[in-house]
């Protein structure tokens, strides 16, 4: 498909009756499934049939309008045809899976139309039959970065047209690992909903603003008034954040793909990726060869990681192994204790002209801390990133890791450790812990949220 052709495309709206009506029967069906997806009283599959049967139509009649993924929409109703047929139990949809590939068509403005059981992070964790009518993002200073020194073949940025209620949640990425399928394959998409991030990311600095006195700077206040424009910039960040995963002095494989750690891991390799986002940013901003458009949206990238971490990551979800929660901690107090962030007189404020280097620094600190430990032990390398992060946030008072190597099982499994850690490991601030409150309703008013919805 050539650059252009999404232009030529019949484009649908959320109101379309084909859709509204595939819709309605995924939510229908949704009710008779159990968790793994399958519909297992036999009472109720002559209703699942019905509703199967109003899906594959409605795909058969909006196929035309998504000629890009004509083989996948044939698979589609085929799979759903052989689950049908077959009694509706688990349901295995890895040959229409494998025919979606997004990542070929990465097209300003393509609409995908989007139809699986499967479950939705932070969302529903049921493989339930979810349906998605989405829109590709891809500006073209984003595309020219990703053909040059950020390169993300697997990477798709997209923003929600309509959804069903599994992604009426706090869910903002589509990823082919949530599928039901009979066998696990070579995974070869990633997607992000660029505009739902947007949307909660300038909800929620408009009233931190608001409850912090702080004062924002140009930019960012731009940010505030402009959907498209922060949502090209979360585009910028996730197109760097998602290749860094891959890349570096890694002391494990990338994504620490079935491996049992301490939560506060996966809260370095989180904040890592956005430092990085960060670090790089801040070279595209000052290089006067590169793209404009790139250079302008770096400058943001850089305010939207600071403002984002520190205030919706901190005090989102349950303090329950929060490991995104605690990377905005460390990250708030990390500037707080290099004095380039301050909380005087009930306000807030940053000296932006030494904050840069202050962030780059922690990203330095992470990725020291990663190139150490490619000749550790897994222990010690868990040691020395518990020491890396509690020597700025707080441990518990309850904590035995607190406590230090003589106190923990150093002599048994992996897994002794681990479980040693608490669920709340690196407790709130006093300052976070009055934020949070004043923030609770702000925080909670996002779920659901999309660019379109964003007040």
């Amino acid at each position: 498909m050539s650059t252009t052709a999404a232009a030529t495309l019949t484009r649908i709206t959320a109101d379309n009756p084909d859709w509204t009506a595939l819709k309605a029967a995924a939510t229908a069906l949704q009710g008779l499934q159990s968790q793994d997806g399958s519909v297992p009283e036999a009472a109720g599959h002559g209703a699942a049939a019905a509703h199967v049967a109003a899906i594959t139509a409605a795909v058969g009649k909006l196929a035309p309008l998504f000629p890009h993924d004509a083989r996948y929409l044939e698979l589609l109703v085929r799979d759903f045809g052989r689950w049908s047929d077959g009694g509706f139990g688990v349901p295995d949809f890895l040959d229409s899976l494998l025919a979606f590939q997004p990542q070929q068509h990465r097209e300003n403005g393509l609409q995908h139309l989007v139809v699986f059981p499967m479950y939705t992070q932070n969302g529903s964790t049921s493989r339930l039959v979810e349906a998605v009518l989405i829109e590709v993002i891809w500006p073209e200073f984003i595309a020219g970065l990703e053909a040059g020194d950020y390169s993300n073949k697997l990477f798709v940025p997209i923003r929600f047209l309509d959804f069903t209620p599994g992604y009426d949640t706090n869910s903002a990425v589509l990823f082919p690992e949530t599928v039901a399928v009979r066998e696990t394959p070579t995974f070869t998409w990633g997607a992000i909903f660029a505009d739902r991030e947007a949307a909660r990311f300038r909800r929620v600095l408009r009233a931190a603003a608001d409850t912090t006195s702080l004062e924002l700077p140009a930019g960012a206040a731009a940010l505030l008034e402009d959907q498209d424009l922060t949502q090209r910039t979360f585009v910028m960040w996730d197109l760097i954040h998602d290749r860094t995963h891959m890349r570096g002095d890694l002391p494990f494989d990338p994504f620490m793909i079935k491996q049992r750690m301490p939560f506060f891991l996966y809260s370095l390799e989180e904040l890592r990726c956005d430092l990085t986002a960060f670090r790089e940013s801040v070279r595209i901003e000052k290089d006067e060869t590169a793209d404009p458009d790139a250079r302008k949206h770096a400058k943001l990238v850089q305010y939207a990681v600071i403002f984002d971490r520190i205030f919706r990551f901190a005090i989102t979800g349950s303090r329950v192994r929060n490991y995104d929660g605690l990377g905005g901690q460390l990250l708030f107090a990390w500037m707080h204790q290099h004095r380039v962030l301050h909380w005087t007189d009930s306000r807030l404020s940053i000296d932006w002209d030494e904050a840069a280097d202050v962030v780059i620094e922690l990203g330095a600190r992470i990725e020291e801390l990663y190139w150490r430990s490619i000749d550790r032990p897994k222990a010690a390398h868990w040691l020395a990133a518990y020491e890396l992060i509690s020597g700025t946030v707080t441990p518990n008072p309850a904590s035995v890791w607190a406590k230090g190597p003589d106190a923990l099982p150093l002599d048994g499994p992996p897994r002794g450790l681990t479980d040693q850690v608490l669920d709340d490991e690196f407790p709130l601030s006093m300052f976070y812990e009055a934020l949070e409150k004043k923030m609770r309703p702000v925080i909670e008013s996002t779920t659901g949220i999309t660019g379109s919805t964003a007040a």
